[in-house]
Parts: C-alpha cells; structure tokens; sequence
C-alpha cells in the first residue's frame, strides 16, 4: 500500500510539472516582448518606419513593456467592405499621420498598413470617438499604444497561472462572483455595456458582430466607465457571413466562429448558412444576468430579471427585430440608470 501511495504520488507530481512547464514554455516563447521591441526599433531607425509612438520607445525611452495580456498569436479578422469608405479612408489618414504635419510619408504609410491588417486597430480608429473604446495613443510598425484601462475584466479576481490549472470553471465562476465592484457601480458598468453594443449596432461602417463575448474581454476605469480590452473578436457581420458560408457541417454546433458567433445549418445540403441566430444584445444580457441579479436591490430585482431574459431570447430572425431590440435595451438603461441616477456611483 505504501508503494502504491508513493507511486501515485509521484506520478501526480511528475503530471503537475509537466503541465506547468508546457504552460510557461508557451507563454515565454509567446511574450517576447524584448524581441519584439528590438526589431520594431531596428526598422524605425533605419527609416523603414515611423509613427507617433516611434520617439517614445525607441529614443526617449519612456514607454515600456508591462505584462503580457494574450498569448494568442496570429488572432485577427480583416475588415471587408464597409459603408461610407470614402469617410473611413480619410479617418485612416488622419491617424496615419503620426507628426500631424499634414502628410503621410512612406514609413508612416508602411506602419499604417501593417496595422490595418489588425482587426481591432481599425475598429478602434472608428470608434474613437465613442466613450467605451480606449483611446488611442499613439503607434509604431504594427505596435500601436492605448490608455490604459485600470481593470482589465469585468469581474472576478487575477490569479497567477499556475493557481489557474487546478481550479474548477465552476468553482472559478463562484470566486468570480465574489469580487465585483458594488452593485450601483455594476450597473453603471452594465449601462456602458448596452451602450457600446448601440455603437457597434447598424452604425456608419455598418453592422458589428461580438463574437467572445466573455468577462475578460471588458474592463473599466477607476470611474466604473466600461472600456473594452479586446476587440480582436469583434467582426463585420458581412466578413463572418463570408467566412461561415458553406461550410461543411451537421448541426448548428458546428457553425461557430469565435466562442459565441453562431449561424444555422441547412441540414439537407449540410452546410452552414448566413443566418445568425443571436445578436449582440442577447449574448451581453446572458453574460450581465448573473452580474446584475447578485446583490440587485428588492423593488426592481424582479423587473429586472424579466427584461434581462426578454432580452436573452431575442433572435435576428424575429420579426422587427431591431424595434424590439432597441425597446428592450431602452427599457434596461433606464431601469438601471433610475435606480442608481440619484447615488455617488453615477
């Protein structure tokens, strides 16, 4: 029994190094921010590019690299055709730009483009002027620089990643729930939410779709304004109709792009059609139900618990379903905004 004991032992401690040597492989070899940074430089001052961000971190020396955030590589759609473009290639001028001496020369040219072949950097460059994108602070080659944003998930606590492994999800999901601002503050949060999803719903450069739309991907600043982290999921609903169609597959699971982009499988020729069953609303209002109903107050937690499952069940499909859809996200903003107008969080 004791050899046994021991021999389990062991192999649970060998398994448990092995998993967490794998992971700080990973991400070491992911998050070379040095590497990085170096080749960035070589190129800016041999002239091959420039930017506005170009001075502070290659010369002066007063921006740096902090932790590493993602250690996905290779995570971004291209933007497809997009209304108004006349508009939006002026909008990119202006940015690319960088000395503001009211041309664009070839090496800032050449930042411009390496950037918008990031997803997120264009959409950020269209939503500048909306209050729930970070600002855009500067660029340099493909490095581009945003305001910071204090709190980088919407709920829950940071734990180091090796804690991470042996966690349960459902046990994580508990912790998650414990740490969050209070409730007037999470409501004011939520209110930010349901405004960023008006700004990216049938604007100007047409429909956006949230395809991740998770926790770690939002965050707010130390007033409990919403900001979004990462954007690299947020997709032209034409490109995901493009990228989805015909694809091979024999039931609606298999329509997926992203965690939660979900498009309807036409079963007698088994593939993938352009329908997408839940739009952006109903997906945020899953993710706000739990946030919002914990620690919600008595006299609305019950109407608030019936619009936020009125809003879950909405589908693109309904029936004037952007009539219902602005109604119900009305009707949530001023439930919440009410309730809280009156307190210090607002």
């Amino acid at each position: 029994m004791r050899m046994k004991y021991l021999f389990f032992s062991w192999l649970g401690v060998f398994i448990g190094s092995w998993i967490i040597y794998v992971q700080y492989s990973s991400y070491t070899e992911l998050c070379r921010g040095q590497d990085c940074k170096k080749i960035i430089c070589d190129k800016y001052k041999t002239g091959v590019i420039d930017g506005s961000a170009c001075s502070s971190l290659c010369t002066r020396q007063t921006l740096y690299f902090g932790k590493c955030l993602s250690t996905k590589p290779n995570n971004q759609e291209k933007l497809g055709e997009q209304g108004n473009l006349p508009e939006l290639v002026n909008l990119i001028l202006s940015v690319a730009d960088g000395n503001k001496d009211g041309r664009v020369s070839l090496p800032e040219a050449k930042s411009a483009w390496a950037l918008l072949q990031l997803n997120e950097f264009l959409l950020m460059v269209i939503l500048q002027d909306k209050e729930h994108t970070p600002k855009l602070l500067g660029f340099c080659g493909d490095l581009y620089v945003m305001e910071k944003v204090e709190y980088t998930s919407l709920f829950g606590i940071s734990l180091p990643w090796v804690i991470e492994l042996f966690i349960p999800s459902g046990f994580r999901r508990s912790i998650d729930q414990w740490f969050t601002p209070s409730w007037p503050r999470k409501a004011k949060i939520a209110i930010g939410l349901l405004e960023f999803v008006e700004d990216i719903f049938h604007g100007p450069y047409g429909n956006f779709l949230m395809c991740d739309t998770s926790a770690k991907n939002l965050g707010y600043n130390d007033k409990y304004d919403l900001k979004m982290v990462d954007m690299r999921k947020i997709v032209p609903e034409n490109n995901l109709k493009e990228l989805i169609k015909d694809r091979h597959c024999e039931s609606d699971l298999d329509c997926v792009y992203g965690s939660d982009c979900r498009t309807v499988c036409d079963q007698s020729k088994m593939k993938c059609t352009t329908d997408i069953i839940q739009p952006n609303l109903a997906k945020v209002c899953q993710l706000l139900k739990d946030y919002l109903l914990r620690g919600a107050p008595l006299e609305i937690h019950e109407e608030l618990e019936k619009q936020l499952y009125s809003c879950i069940a909405l589908k693109v499909s309904a029936n004037q379903m952007e009539m219902e859809h602005s109604l119900i996200l009305n009707n949530l903003k001023t439930l919440l905004w009410k309730k809280i107008s009156h307190t210090n969080d607002s």
